[in-house]
């Protein structure tokens, strides 16, 4: 078993990078989401280090990498590039999978669905982070549905993302962390996420306030102008039931996006990771190794 911290350049971007398990095992890259950094992933990595060779990083504006001022800064294309950069200096022309949760996943969605990194990822395990581009598709056929339900499953997500608009909010996000939101989380996670061993993080006010540039940057370009987004990796798509933030129905177009789709329930709120990580580990590890 090995453990190691790295420093891995992308663009003008250094990220903060860590690599563990088994040096022999099947490569994983594992990246989180918002407001959370590497860290988020530590259960689920225990359960799999003896079996994976596992590499997770703090996305920019997370953690220990590198925070970009400019919302521009945070688009997707660029997070792509991270990662590419991450797997071009930590598995130098090896194939991997990858696991992702939340924005992870989100921005995950980039590489799995275009791009030079196509051909190496072998399959891509979803956690509550939808394709933009789908999710903007998605919208048009349920909004132009006046049968079916089409305009309440819209309203009813609109309703599970309120926090998606008040992030487009200039000034207002950042100062709610500033205030203490980021002494308050552990609280939020523990009373509404049952995650019961949540404790305070000295990063957690920059991994919030630096992060909504990332809906800043992406939501509304992406959702207003979809673009078709194709895996040809295996993708597997682990719903959980008690997510109070990504419905279900988002994902019900997803199988015209992947050649081959799995669907997994997990009985998890949102932060699974975090509460279920035996449970994530398990589904990951039959994934790929069925």
């Amino acid at each position: 078993m090995t453990f190691s911290t790295h420093r891995v350049t992308s663009g003008k971007i250094s990220l903060h990078a860590v690599t563990e398990g088994n040096p022999e095992g099947i490569p994983l890259v594992l990246v989180h989401g918002y407001p959370d950094n590497h860290r988020v992933w530590d259960k689920v990595v225990d359960a799999l280090a003896p079996d994976f060779f596992l590499v997770r990083y703090d996305v920019r504006g997370a953690g220990l990498s590198d925070k970009p001022v400019r919302t521009r800064d945070y688009r997707l294309s660029l997070l792509a590039g991270d990662l590419e950069a991450v797997v071009d200096q930590l598995l130098p022309g090896r194939r991997f999978h990858i696991l992702a949760h939340d924005w992870g996943s989100i921005q995950s969605w980039e590489s799995v669905g275009s791009g030079p990194l196509q051909a190496r990822i072998l399959s891509f395990t979803s956690i509550s982070g939808p394709c933009l581009d789908h999710v903007g598709a998605w919208l048009r056929v349920q909004a132009s549905k006046l049968t079916g339900g089409g305009s309440a499953k819209v309203a009813k997500q609109l309703l599970r993302s309120w926090y998606v608009f008040l992030f487009q909010l200039p000034i207002i996000p950042e100062a709610v962390w500033r205030l203490g939101l980021d002494k308050q989380w552990p609280i939020l996670l523990q009373k509404r996420e049952g995650v019961k061993d949540a404790c305070f993080s000295g990063l957690q006010k920059d991994d919030g306030r630096f992060g909504v540039q990332l809906y800043r940057a992406n939501f509304l370009p992406r959702l207003l102008r979809p673009q078709p987004r194709f895996a040809i990796c295996p993708v597997q798509l682990i719903i959980l039931k008690q997510d109070n933030y990504v419905g279900a129905d988002l994902f019900v177009q997803l199988s015209q996006w992947a050649g081959k789709l799995t669907r997994e329930q997990i009985n998890a709120p949102h932060w699974a990771p975090l509460t279920e990580p035996d449970a994530v580990a398990s589904a990951v590890r039959s994934f790929i190794r069925p």
